[in-house]
């Protein structure tokens, strides 16, 4: 009780700090690698979106020019290429996979113990096809830090990979125990949202999809999820306008760009998935 009252705090006030840090480094005149890598954070954590990922990605640069050796940026960096990949926030998607995952196959090479490191590995290998494999390094990651909140809420989003997505909202709800208030906790609630979809709970994930956006607008992703499934219960003219709230936020999103990128080939997502393209077309998400 003691450990999880006590990783409970740090999880709040690591959040707390970032931000923190972020705003004391924007006052100083030359600030070092760590005050860099502190801004390069907060950006990331404001939303998934090109402006805020591009804004961070030059903020990890800025600190890895400074500091070659900063193995924080470097995963910061990393971090960066696999969300913009993830939220098809770019055409070579491909390739800001392969360059995330080769920095942290360096990083984790070089700092085996760097728990944060391996569980963004296992995020990666969870959108290109390797589900499993992907489950299988967060799990080494949670040995490393058992308290790692997005150690848990990828292994919940890689069990909608694995075509078990009835399991997903448990691990979410795991990660949101440990960190409640965590800034990332948008994208955990999304990935229950994505799974209600796909068991057809389309009710269910409308609420995990509103809550989601209510704790950050600035995720299209969704904005897109959200379309389909109001769509899906009938709710069009509501759909309609969360779809174009999404298409405000990533204007190249198509449901040609959604189905060209899929992370995983098992036979009982892909048949979920089916009905996301059905939900956004309905919507109006362009066809692509």
């Amino acid at each position: 009780m003691q450990d999880e009252i006590v990783s409970k705090l740090a999880n709040t006030l690591d959040t707390q700090l970032i931000a923190a840090e972020a705003r004391r480094a924007e006052r100083l005149p030359n600030p070092d690698a760590m005050d860099l890598y502190f801004q390069g954070v907060a950006r990331a954590n404001m939303g998934v979106t090109p402006h805020y990922m591009a804004q961070a990605r030059v903020f990890f640069e800025k600190a890895i020019a400074l500091d070659p050796g900063s193995i924080d940026a470097l995963v910061g960096i990393a971090n960066v290429d696999a969300t913009t990949a993830a939220a098809l926030l770019t055409d070579d998607r491909a390739s800001r996979f392969s360059a995330a995952e080769a920095t942290l196959n360096n990083v984790v090479s070089m700092v085996p113990q760097h728990a944060f490191a391996h569980a963004l590995l296992g995020f990666v290998q969870i959108l290109t096809n390797r589900a499993a494999q992907g489950i299988a390094e967060c799990r080494q990651a949670l040995t490393l830090n058992r308290n790692l909140t997005n150690a848990h809420a990828w292994i919940g989003l890689g069990k909608i990979y694995c075509g078990r997505s009835e399991e997903t909202e448990a691990h979410i709800h795991e990660a949101l125990r440990l960190s409640p208030r965590d800034d990332l906790a948008f994208r955990w609630m999304m990935f229950v949202g994505i799974a209600k979809v796909y068991l057809g709970a389309d009710d269910e994930a409308v609420v995990w999809l509103r809550r989601s956006i209510e704790a950050n607008r600035n995720q299209p992703m969704t904005h897109f999820q959200l379309a389909a499934a109001l769509a899906q219960l009938g709710a069009l003219d509501e759909a309609r306008v969360i779809a174009q709230a999404g298409l405000a936020i990533n204007p190249g999103f198509t449901i040609g760009r959604y189905r060209l990128n899929l992370p995983t080939d098992n036979p009982t997502y892909l048949a979920g998935r089916e009905r996301i393209y059905e939900g956004m077309r309905i919507a109006g998400v362009p066809e692509g």
